[in-house]
């Protein structure tokens, strides 16, 4: 599965960091990193950062290849 995150409507809350840490960090205090390859067993956490962003930032599967949701 694959993940994109908008990094211009990202505003760095880090949510996705502590719910998926093993696909998003933080770099410094505002830099988010992530890897676009999601693997099997790291969908469920990768779904639950998906929801509580608050700014809808990342993108997962379906919605990566049709550019919205």
């Amino acid at each position: 599965m694959r993940v994109v995150v908008d990094l211009t409507r990202c505003q760095g809350y880090a949510q996705c960091v502590f719910l998926a840490p093993d696909v998003f960090r933080l770099h410094g205090e505002e830099s988010l990193l992530y890897t676009p390859a999601v693997a099997d067993d790291q969908l469920d956490r990768v779904r639950q950062a998906v929801a509580a962003c608050p700014v809808q930032a990342i993108l997962l599967g379906d919605e990566v290849s049709t550019g919205g949701r």
